[in-house]
């Protein structure tokens, strides 16, 4: 059996679509790893958020799923949109990365207690620092993490806040200066796993092998129960929803919520549901949060960003 593995061409992303293709020869199959550009990786002038697209990371990729030229996609789960197009469907999720945000910097003696610059082009991570630290100024950096840091390091801004997972699977772990509290910082839905996208027509034989080589089941369990949050939400990039789910004895407990864009309202809740029905957790909390201030501050951020 072959599979052709499609993907982004970013060292990031390739190191995900070889991660995935080492998993897969493990088990004998065979693999190819074909590279594709987004909308995203070509506009690098504009924040993710101004572009628009709800697949501004996914639509070239998923047009070569379509045609069969690729036979499954590998992208960071966070970088999904909430509801993918009929025609595709999500089979598996690595065991997750780390999901904390952190600073990242080349200047070593800096904290969040400075005042510092910050990069960064997401709304959440913006809205948090706007809430939490309201001193920091923030930059949009935009491109792939090299790019960033090059950007950084020539004086765009004294340090970057990113997703740990990337930067520790590229060897940056020297330059992380703090490792944000996730119940402080709660992460993008997603964040520190990477997804597995296929066409609903692929061949069940490969579906089968992709997600028994693949897929963990502890990670997917906590990603669907995050993205049925994300789904009824319709959070996009644009959006400053988060969520994060965790295991304990059976049960799966949601925190999340939403955050509005000046960082003045947070609307935060904690729901659980059994590892058995996980979406049921994002399902009540996405209920809970809606109707404690929720659909307030979502119709606003949707005005603001028109």
């Amino acid at each position: 059996m072959k599979i052709r593995i499609g993907t982004r061409g970013s060292k990031l992303a390739l190191w995900q679509a070889h991660y995935i293709s080492d998993l897969l020869k493990k088990g004998g199959v065979v693999t190819e790893v074909i590279t594709i550009e987004t909308t995203g990786d070509k506009i690098l002038d504009v924040s993710i958020a101004k572009i628009g697209s709800k697949g501004v990371f996914t639509e070239e990729i998923e047009a070569q799923l379509a045609l069969g030229t690729i036979d499954i996609a590998v992208h960071s789960a966070k970088d999904l949109q909430s509801v993918l197009p009929d025609a595709f469907e999500l089979i598996a999720f690595t065991k997750r990365e780390g999901a904390n945000d952190i600073i990242l910097s080349h200047k070593k003696n800096i904290s969040l207690n400075d005042n510092l610059v910050l990069g960064t082009s997401s709304t959440r991570r913006i809205a948090f620092l706007k809430h939490l630290y309201p001193h920091i100024k923030t930059v949009p950096v935009r491109g792939n993490l090299q790019t960033r840091i090059r950007k950084m390091e020539e004086g765009a801004c004294d340090a970057l806040m990113l997703a740990y997972a990337g930067a520790h699977r590229m060897g940056f772990d020297n330059m992380i200066i703090q490792k944000l509290s996730t119940d402080e910082f709660i992460p993008a839905v997603g964040q520190g796993s990477v997804a597995i996208e296929c066409s609903t027509s692929l061949d069940i034989d490969k579906k089968n092998k992709v997600r028994a080589l693949t897929n963990n089941i502890e990670a997917e369990t906590c990603l669907l129960a995050e993205r049925a949050y994300l789904r009824e939400l319709e959070g996009g990039c644009s959006i400053p929803v988060f969520a994060l789910a965790t295991l304990e004895n059976e049960k799966v407990s949601l925190t999340g919520g939403i955050i509005s864009l000046n960082g003045k309202e947070v609307i935060k809740h904690t729901t659980t549901s059994t590892t058995a029905a996980p979406a049921m957790s994002g399902h009540n909390l996405a209920e809970i949060v809606l109707k404690n201030g929720g659909d307030k501050i979502l119709k606003e951020i949707k005005e603001q960003i028109k």
